[in-house]
């Protein structure tokens, strides 16, 4: 270490832990160093809120046929050319609209809209565990107010934070992206800590996966095969949302996912699991 990194302070909030120096901000843009130690800089800063169909986290086996208010910050710990939310997740802060809520106010606006059918909040849109402090003083008072919280997330997180996060979350929707590490390589994370944190969740919670088929990347019979089976392995109960690719951000290179290929690897995946769900066809 030299000692320039001497002066920084490690970020333990993922495993890219990030030596970053005071003032600054680490790869997600969402945590800053102040006063030697890491913030989430983007603390109640919510970039997007709406009262959703539970079904759009993707969760189809989670109190179906609710709502739930839904909302988000920004950054990010992963680059994904394919990013569907880039508005939100590749920025600091500084060039978008934000208002400021407090765990509180945002618990009470949870349950204003329980006639509404919402029953409860959903931290998503963004990588809500880049941030995930307020996740975890919000998903407290949610749970003690009788609400549910379910965290979207792209699972690429340390045991610490899923573990603060855990006892106050009735559902994940966990990204897992590929079967490939070449393919996390990519995308900057680690296939085998999503992997361990699926197991972790799943211990506990109620966990949906969603796999977005990308033509050429991670769309081989096989790798859905190896996908689906180790799914099987944690829970045969384990939800797997097999999604269709459309282009967008830094991936126009190739056209939307042909319906038959999520078909036929949403039937590859029903070797191995109870309930696998096709989606954007």
């Amino acid at each position: 270490m030299n000692a320039e990194d001497e002066t920084k302070t490690v970020c333990t909030a993922c495993p890219r832990h990030c030596r970053i120096p005071e003032g600054g901000l680490g790869f997600c843009r969402a945590r800053r160093c102040v006063s030697g130690t890491v913030i989430d800089d983007n603390y109640g800063k919510i970039t997007a809120a709406a009262l959703d169909p539970i079904e759009k986290k993707p969760l189809a086996r989670f109190f179906p046929g609710s709502r739930i208010l839904s909302v988000g910050s920004w950054g990010c710990n992963l680059r994904c050319p394919f990013c569907q939310n880039y508005e939100i997740s590749m920025t600091d802060g500084s060039d978008i609209r934000f208002d400021d809520i407090t765990p509180e106010e945002l618990c009470r606006r949870a349950q204003q809209l329980a006639p509404q059918g919402n029953i409860g909040v959903a931290y998503t849109y963004n990588e809500p565990l880049v941030g995930w402090e307020f996740v975890r003083d919000t998903a407290k008072l949610v749970h003690g107010a009788g609400m549910k919280n379910v965290i979207v997330t792209n699972g690429w997180t340390e045991t610490a934070t899923l573990d603060a996060v855990l006892p106050y979350t009735n559902a994940f929707n966990i990204d897992l992206k590929s079967y490939s590490e070449a393919f996390y390589k990519k995308v900057g994370g680690t296939l085998q800590v999503v992997k361990d944190n699926i197991r972790r969740a799943a211990a506990s919670s109620h966990v949906e996966v969603a796999t977005l088929v990308i033509p050429g990347e991670n769309d081989s019979t096989e790798e859905m095969d190896e996908l689906s089976s180790f799914l099987a392995s944690v829970s045969p109960d384990i939800v797997l949302h097999v999604t269709r690719f459309f282009p967008c951000y830094h991936m126009t290179d190739r056209g939307p996912t042909p319906v038959q290929k999520v078909l036929d690897l949403a039937d590859t995946a029903r070797k191995h699991l109870k309930y696998v769900y096709e989606g954007n066809i």
